[in-house]
Parts: structure tokens; sequence; C-alpha cells
């Protein structure tokens, strides 16, 4: 059976490529050879920003290249690096209180609710919800909220007041992880006993296994609270 093919435009150049295929995959199907802008090829890097357009229709999406499979008359431009705000700290120095966000990153607070950083999120996260966490100073749902941002830039590339929000949930994951949440004497101890060569037999177990067993693991993990 032949395969079906779909129209895309990469760079403004037309092609075609069986529409089975991720973005990313198109491209190298496409002759484009990737050396930056891809990484980790399975949504968790955030290398393969991409912003496209489906001809005919005006809005302007966003996506991981690496996750996205393509669409007829998709138009497509990658963003392999966007310029993000990041401030310098010293995280033992600083203290858990609002101040911080307010002397780090005042922009937050330009914040005009127009929720285009959600919109543009490619792994769905309430990323404006979490911005209004760190605004009042709650860093522990900030970092809960933003837990699962790969730092791809998408929604600060939309953001009219120029917040950088990867950056703004990092330095809210690092506070909640330092200061407010209870030590994990388990997670201690499987890392001492990771670094003493104790876990190697185990890890080679896991590497050998097929992906999709892995990310079943992964997707199945229990998280702790």
């Amino acid at each position: 059976m032949d395969k079906q093919m779909a129209d895309i435009y990469i760079f403004g150049k037309k092609y075609q490529v069986p529409s089975e295929l991720t973005v990313m995959n198109a491209m190298e199907y496409a002759g484009y050879q990737l050396k930056r802008g891809c990484g980790c090829r399975n949504g968790f890097c955030g290398a393969c920003a991409t912003i496209y357009r489906i001809k005919g229709k005006n809005q302007l999406m966003t996506c991981l290249a690496c996750s996205k499979k393509v669409e007829d008359g998709m138009f497509i431009a990658t963003l392999p690096f966007f310029p993000l705000v990041k401030q310098v700290y010293d995280i033992e120095k600083i203290k858990p209180e609002q101040a911080v966000m307010m002397q780090l990153y005042p922009e937050i607070y330009s914040c005009i609710g127009c929720n285009a950083c959600t919109r543009a999120c490619p792994q769905d996260l309430k990323v404006m919800q979490y911005i209004a966490f760190a605004q009042r100073g709650d860093f522990a749902k900030c970092a809960e909220l933003s837990f699962d941002c790969v730092m791809c830039g998408c929604c600060s590339s939309r953001c009219p007041a120029g917040i950088s929000h990867p950056q703004v949930a990092e330095l809210a994951r690092r506070i909640n992880g330092k200061y407010i949440q209870p030590l994990a004497q388990h997670l201690m101890d499987k890392v001492k006993e990771i670094q003493e060569g104790k876990c190697e037999n185990d890890i080679a177990q896991l590497m050998n296994r097929p992906l999709d067993e892995i990310k079943k693991l992964y997707e199945s993990r229990e998280i702790e609270k």
C-alpha cells in the first residue's frame, strides 16, 4: 500500500513527505541534516522548539518537532534557541521569600493575563497559573505546576510582557527543593549507592530494555507527593 503523503513547507520551500512522520523526521526525510535543534528526540530536552502555521489558517502554533506529526499544508520554522533572560544567583544565599522573584524576575508582575504562554506550551502546562503562584511567592505550587517543563521557550516566544517563564519556574523548583520540601532520605541513600557503583547492573539491564518499555516504566512510576 502506498504511503499517505503530506505537502509541507520548511523555511518556505515545499516538500512532500509521508504523513506518518514527525516534523523532525520529515525535515530529515527532506534532506536536512540536523546538527542543532535536536537532542533527546523524545520530548524531554526542549531543544526542538518549532513554530508552524497551517495553510489557510491565521493562528501561529508551537510544538516540539520530535513529537508533533506533520499535517498537510504545514508551514514550518524551527526555534533551536530562544533568548530567555537568565539571572545569576547563589541558591545558598537566597531566601524562600516573595522578594526573590521581585528582585530577579520583576517582569512577571507585568503579566497581562492573556494566557498566550499556556496556549503555546507543547506540554500543556498551566503556564500563566504557575507564574501567578510565582508572583505570590508560592514556590511549592509554582514548582508543582511547572514540573514537566522542558524549557523549550515556546511560552516566552509568545509573551508580550517578555517573561522568561522557564527560568522563573526553574528558580521556584530550586527554592522548593532546597528550602521547602522535606529531605527525602531514601533518595539520598539511592544517590549514595549510585556513586558507590552498586547500581551498575540495574542500570545496564534498564538500558538494554526496548525504548517503549522504558517509556511505560517512566509513565507508570510512583511520584512522591
